[in-house]
Parts: C-alpha cells; structure tokens; sequence
C-alpha cells in the first residue's frame, strides 16, 4: 500500500468515526415518534474494537475515546499493545487527527471535511458516535463514508461503558509534530 493512502487510511478512521441522527423510539402502535434524551454524565470512557476498510485493505485497532459532554473528545488508536500511535481531538468547531508514529498532524473545520465527505460529518454525530449512542445500539456500529473517490467503511465494536471516569482531556501539544496540508487528502 502506498505511504499515501496508508496517511488516508489512518486519517479516516480517526476523522469518520460518525454517522447517524439522532435516537428514535416509535411508539406501540408505530405511529408516533418521539425523541430519546440519553443519560448524560459530564466524562465518559468508551472503549471499542475499530476496523476500517478502505480500497479492500483493512486496519484494525483499539480505540479508546474520552468525551466531555460538549466540550471535548480524544480518541486515541492503539493498535499495538495499549501504545497511542495515533490520536485524534476534536471540539465542536476542529478536527485534529495527530500521527504519533512519524511526527505529524492535520487539522481542519467540519465545513471544510464536508465539502468532500459523504454523508456530512458534525460535532453532535461525532460525540454520538464517541459515546455508543448512535441509533445502531450500544453494541456495533457499521459506518460507510465517501471521502473524494474513495469509499471507507468504519466498523466499531464497542465495549461497556465506564461513566463518571475523571477524563484527562487536555490538547496535546502539537509544537514537536509537523503540520501537514490536510487538503491534498480532501
């Protein structure tokens, strides 16, 4: 696989880690539907099997994703024994996805991902999907994106929950790691 779309594939599954609407509940009769409102606890440790497929080439790793309700999340991708090769940030404005491994990192807005990602990605489908409260259930989740030309399927098999965990979220400082030009990947 070329060194480029070995930086695409590592960027997707740290930046398409979304996708979903909000949760529904249809009533008995399956005519009304009303809005779920999950229970919210100001930190949550969510940790989960993510595969990513993309042109018949899959990465697979642990994830393990820190969320502070409307503030802040850090997932951090881990694919050998417990070690953050790669971290991505994200508050509801940024998109930071950091390569550990060679030293590097991208930023960018949500309006700008979604000028080339199918579906759009936003703050509220992001921390859903940080959570395990996508409409899919709390269990799996089977995402399937369009970045440009390239189609990426996400697959996160998530773990129980660890809610009230003190989170440690704190943006890593990106003064040692070299900014890329994330539009050569959009």
């Amino acid at each position: 696989m070329q060194l480029k779309n070995k930086y695409i594939l590592v960027l997707a599954a740290l930046m398409l880690v979304g996708c979903g609407t909000k949760k529904k509940a249809i009533s008995g009769e399956g005519l009304a539907v009303s809005e779920q409102t999950p229970t919210w606890h100001t930190c949550l440790i969510q940790n989960a099997k993510a595969t990513v497929v993309m042109d018949g080439d899959r990465l697979s790793a642990t994830v393990t994703m820190q969320t502070v309700h409307d503030s802040m999340l850090v997932i951090s991708v881990m694919p050998l024994l417990g070690i953050e090769l790669a971290r991505f940030e994200a508050t509801p404005f940024e998109l930071t996805g950091i390569n550990k491994f060679d030293g590097t990192y991208a930023s960018t807005t949500f309006a700008e991902l979604n000028r080339t990602l199918t579906p759009s990605l936003n703050w509220d489908i992001l921390q859903q999907t940080c959570t395990a409260e996508l409409p899919t259930g709390a269990e799996k989740a089977r995402l399937v994106y369009t970045l440009g030309n390239k189609t990426i399927e996400l697959i996160i098999d998530y773990t129980p929950r660890k809610l009230d965990v003190p989170v440690r979220v704190t943006h890593l400082n990106l003064s040692k790691y070299k900014k890329l030009d994330i539009q050569k990947w959009l």
